[in-house]
């Protein structure tokens, strides 16, 4: 029967509203009645207790193991973050941290800043995945949210198929979630029997479950992390000390320390096990127990005369999408007061908190020399990069498709710019410098875009004359205009990868000559920090988050730019129309005017046809002593045809290389049993005519284009693709998928060599592969994410 009154299907609309809204509170009322009323519990057993014992060495490796590479950072399903105890026991959220269309900026739900107690979030709306009412076992296992889920997926395990359905399946990061509580849960588990806990992979074994279940029917007692050592903590005390001194200075040093500082993970390089702290903001000073000054952006007024930096203890899981680690010793704290302390320079006054000030570091840090303030930065530039490869705004294609796939980073030589000159050229640039965030989280795009063009045209106008006369006649326009890290530090070049919808940066020069390059700058270095970093807001509205990702285009151009003038005038204007293919009118207008109007000669002499991979090569050589190998393949200790094989990998390009996913992590077992399992990983880069395009990226895709870059060792937070490959079955590999022509081919090859994500040996895979990577790499290696496996 079909029903076309509309007044009919209305009221059967809010019938069924009404039916299942009473559902939940029914089920309620009934667990109210069975347990009680629900109430924060306090779960967090006494240090070194046989119960703390127990979470930590029995309980704690299965949660992180199996729950936490889903659940961490700002995208955990659910707002679930199971990389703490107290996460764990804050509980999840209906509200989605990233959400691209929202009118207006939503509040804030940091770990461990915007509340500080279990009750806090309760009342911010997070609904608990442990029991909160009577504790008993029957109670909390049949009024969790999380025991129902681990039930849920031990009497409903995958289907047996190899590839889930796609109809009943999604794993799109924006994806609808579910998110029940457990008032909720009874409809869940009819609607979606098979969508137990873990989401779309294999069950952890009975013996983790049980162990599992155990812990949640005794209570779900938990353990905070241990306090550091007392050596630990007398180094945290020297360099307190040292970021809390009273001498205006001291003050505005330690401010810009730790507006560059604020996501990086601290470590003293020095300790045998290190201990991960964040630098923060507090009321109170060294010597007390932190008061933490919560604000939306490490700028934001603290409402405080005096502002005390602080080292506070990582308490989550480390993650590798969110590690930064950041290496303290005697000898930083030495540069420090080289860089920031020792120059004769005065400080009359702190800057103002105040968002046109603070927003803007060319304004608010105009005291300290320039040359100090860069120094700094790329001393690091590994690490000032990554915040905004790993920082909350890098999520998503709309947020990442501003950069390209695969492009190398060189930095001006400090020496060069140490002049007065540029201090004032800088000064005076400042009003056309303004950010974005200045106008903070709610953000009218189209008005403030308009404004910030001409703002960067005018100061594109005014660094090209400057240029034009301090490289008169191109003197020094050469490779000496690139930082060579002092013949010592390998943050002197880096590359950068972007996989769709995540990016990953490392030090030296990785894979082929990329299509393009970037040459950075002290203020432009400035930008993309206080831009995707200190003043990105990833709870802000739709406005700021476009404009932000508009603004990047600038940047990215500028960089682009820079790299450019070093090679012959007309070949300038022909790469930059090979890079921006098919660009948009408005913006070919952009790239031939305030881009272009730097006309000194190159003081370079070019021998070849192809001046670009020549000059790449002059700086490869230039930057010999301080390029590392770390990711080299060839570095691997595999046999003959084992090496042959990964060098026909490397090749893969074309139609192969556009079925590949972004990242592959492949793990090839040794032939002989006393060689250590290696790890590799395969990239694809995908090719693209421009990335100026907003929002259909694929117009732009030249599929026939696309390459890969292989490395030794796990590059990226988000594998794709897992293989599990014999060392003597590598070449036939490596064969198989050199000639791959269709979906079903990828598919055939993963039948032989993959591990998909319904795989039985899943787990063992995942936990031999962690294993492998932190035996490695102890100090930077964290948990990976599976958020983005393919269902292939």
């Amino acid at each position: 029967m079909i029903f076309k009154n509309k007044h009919f299907k209305r009221a059967c609309y809010f019938f069924l509203l009404f039916f299942f809204s009473g559902c939940a509170v029914y089920a309620g009322l009934n667990l109210d009645q069975l347990f009680g009323k629900p109430q924060p519990q306090e779960r967090i057993a006494a240090a070194s207790s046989p119960i703390a014992n127990h979470y930590i060495d029995t309980v704690k490796p299965i949660i992180e193991n199996r729950c936490v590479v889903c659940h961490a950072c700002y995208d955990a399903p659910c707002q679930l973050k199971m990389s703490s105890s107290e996460g764990i026991d804050r509980g999840a959220s209906k509200e989605k941290v990233y959400q691209g269309t929202r009118l207006l900026a939503a509040n804030t739900t940091r770990m461990f800043i915007d509340a500080q107690s279990t009750r806090e979030w309760r009342d911010k709306g997070f609904a608990p995945v442990l029991n909160e009412r009577v504790q008993t076992e029957e109670a909390n296992t049949q009024a969790g949210v999380m025991a129902r889920m681990l039930k849920l997926k031990q009497s409903h395990p995958l289907p047996g198929q190899e590839v889930l359905n796609p109809d009943e399946w999604d794993f799109s990061l924006d994806r609808d979630q579910q998110c029940p509580t457990i008032e909720e849960m009874t409809s869940y588990e009819q609607n979606y029997p098979e969508w137990g806990m873990p989401y779309g992979l294999p069950q952890i074994s009975d013996k983790e479950n049980q162990v599992l279940m155990n812990w949640l029917a005794n209570g779900a007692f938990m353990a905070t992390a241990p306090p550091p050592n007392a050596k630990t903590l007398k180094k945290v005390a020297d360099w307190e000390a040292f970021l809390n001194g009273s001498s205006l200075k001291q003050q505005l040093t330690s401010r810009y320390i730790y507006e560059h500082l604020f996501v990086s993970h601290l470590y003293f390089s020095d300790d045998s096990q290190p201990i991960f702290f964040n630098l923060v903001r507090s009321r109170t000073a060294p010597g007390k127990p932190i008061d933490l000054i919560a604000t939306r952006r490490p700028y934001d007024d603290p409402g405080v005369d005096r502002v005390y930096y602080r080292f506070q203890p990582v308490r989550e899981t480390i993650v590798d999408k969110t590690h930064m680690p950041y290496a303290l010793s005697s000898a930083k704290l030495a540069r420090f007061n080289t860089l920031f302390i020792q120059p004769k320079y005065e400080v009359a006054s702190l800057p103002s908190y105040h968002p046109d000030v603070a927003a803007n570091p060319l304004i608010s840090f105009k005291q300290i020399p320039v040359d100090s303030r860069y120094r700094f930065m790329i001393d690091n530039a590994q690490n000032t990069i990554m915040g905004f490869i790993k920082g909350p705004v890098c999520r998503g294609q709309l947020a990442l498709n501003v950069i390209n796939d695969h492009f190398w980073v060189f930095f001006v030589d400090p020496a060069m710019a140490n002049t007065p000159s540029v201090d004032e050229f800088y000064e005076s640039q400042a009003g056309n410098l303004r950010l974005p965030a200045e106008n903070e989280s709610n953000t009218l795009p189209v008005a403030n875009w308009i404004s910030y063009s001409k703002q960067q045209g005018r100061f594109l106008k005014a660094k090209n004359a400057f240029l034009n006369t301090a490289f008169k006649n191109g003197e020094h326009l050469t490779t000496e205009l690139i930082w060579d890290g002092d013949n010592y530090n390998d943050n002197a070049s880096l590359t950068v990868f972007r996989h769709f919808d995540s990016a990953t940066v490392t030090k030296g020069l990785v894979g082929s000559q990329p299509k393009t390059v970037w040459v950075i700058d002290y203020s432009l270095l400035e930008r993309i920090h206080y831009l995707l970093v200190a003043g990105f807001d990833v709870y802000g509205n739709f406005g700021h988050q476009l404009v932000t990702r508009m603004y990047m285009d600038f940047l990215r151009m500028e960089g682009e730019s820079n790299f450019l003038s070093l090679l012959p005038t007309d070949v300038r204007h022909q790469q930059l129309a090979y890079w921006y293919q098919g660009a948009n009118k408005h913006l070919t207008e952009y790239l031939q005017g305030n881009i272009n109007e730097f006309d000194q000669p190159t003081g370079i002499k070019y021998h070849t046809s192809h001046p670009k991979n020549e000059l790449l090569g002059m700086l490869q050589k230039k930057l010999n002593v301080v390029l590392p190998d770390r990711y080299d393949f060839t570095q691997s200790k595999l046999n003959q045809n084992g090496s042959l094989a990964l060098y026909k990998l490397n090749r893969i390009s074309g139609k192969q290389a556009s079925l590949l996913p972004e990242i592959t992590f492949i793990m090839v077992e040794p032939t002989q049993p006393e060689q250590q399992t290696e790890l590799f990983t395969l990239i694809r880069n995908s090719a693209h005519k421009n990335i100026s395009s907003l929002f259909d990226e694929e117009s732009n895709r030249l599929h026939a284009q696309d390459n890969v870059t292989l490395v030794r060792g796990l590059l990226g937070s988000y594998p794709r693709a897992f293989w599990h490959v014999k060392e003597a079955d590598l070449a036939s590999a490596a064969n198989q998928i050199s000639t791959i022509q269709t979906e079903e081919d990828y598919r055939a090859f993963l039948d032989k060599y993959g591990v998909r994500r319904t795989a039985p040996d899943f787990w063992s895979f995942s936990d031999k592969l962690n294993e492998i990577n932190q035996q490695m790499f102890p100090i930077e290696a964290g948990l990976l994410d599976y958020n983005r496996i393919e269902n292939r």
